[in-house]
């Protein structure tokens, strides 16, 4: 896998403030990376490097193996920051076509439009008059404009209702299918969970875990299994297995923590228990994040 953007001992400080402390990955070619950590990790910061718009205290951050102010770089990245300026008197087309001037090999106007759901009144509408989901769908347009190799999003889906944002995710799948590589910070972790290839996640300005969304939740979250039982019916048999951590009761379902999911699939039917609507549950990245971004040790 080709190395599209590396980041070496990269330090950010602010005054007397660490932003970023010590951070080194990188990421190849394809790859869909998803930058997850609570407010005042360290995401922004760690984007606002990468893109070239800040430059690190300490370290090296290098795209396609330059500096990320080079020229023959910002021709290959696009990129839709959280706050949308676009520029005033003039319309929506008139805007995309000037920008995609600016590059060397821009996406097709009819394609843009297509992949960003851009309408025809949105084309024939001012800048200054659009509506906020107008406006993310103009900035959309712009990040994708240049036929970037890599597009970098935060907090891309911010403001967007849900049919706008089903289309914004089909669009990142359609461009990771044509080998895109993508960087997306976001709040919302069923999108990172659902849509990267790879998590990596701040804390503190550090990076305490990097890895697919499944080998986080496999390492964090217990593994359990969930059903509903009749309240009256007593599980104290249950716990008298060794196999099984704990038993708990969440919105009126039963939750058996253990990492043998198929002895307990044979104990609730042993135990005769009257078990129904049974679910393996294999974790999910809220408690995995939840964990590692209030006690973290160390990384994945």
């Amino acid at each position: 896998m080709n190395e599209i953007l590396s980041l070496t001992n990269v330090t950010k400080s602010f005054q007397h403030k660490i932003a970023v402390n010590d951070v080194t990955f990188t990421i190849g070619k394809g790859e869909v990376m998803a930058i997850l950590g609570p407010n005042g990790a360290g995401k922004t910061t760690t984007i606002s490097m990468i893109l070239g718009l800040l430059k690190p205290t300490a370290g090296e951050v290098q795209l396609f193996n330059h500096q990320p102010h080079e020229k023959q770089v910002r021709e290959k990245i696009g990129t839709m920051l959280q706050e949308v300026s676009v520029m005033p008197g003039l319309k929506v087309r008139e805007i995309l076509e000037l920008i995609r001037c600016y590059y060397p090999e821009p996406l097709a106007m009819e394609e843009l439009i297509d992949l960003t759901g851009l309408t025809e009144q949105d084309m024939k509408t001012r800048a200054e008059k659009l509506s906020g989901g107008q406006k993310r769908r103009l900035s959309f347009a712009l990040a994708l404009a240049g036929n970037p190799e890599l597009v970098i999003f935060d907090e891309p889906t911010v403001g967007m209702d849900i049919t706008s944002r089903n289309r914004f995710w089909q669009t990142i799948h359609h461009l990771a299918d044509q080998g895109k590589t993508i960087i997306f910070s976001t709040h919302y972790l069923q999108e990172a969970d659902d849509a990267a290839d790879r998590i990596l996640l701040f804390k503190d300005g550090a990076v305490v875990a990097d890895g697919t969304p499944a080998q986080i939740k496999s390492r964090i979250s217990k593994q359990s299994v969930s059903f509903i039982v009749d309240p009256e019916i007593s599980l104290e048999n249950l716990y008298l297995h060794s196999e099984i951590d704990d038993i708990y009761r969440k919105n009126n379902r039963v939750y058996v923590q253990s990492n043998n999911t198929d002895r307990v699939l044979e104990l609730i039917f042993q135990e005769k228990i009257g078990a129904r609507d049974i679910q393996i549950e294999r974790g999910k990245l809220e408690e995995a994040f939840e964990q590692l971004t209030s006690s973290a040790k160390e990384a994945i």
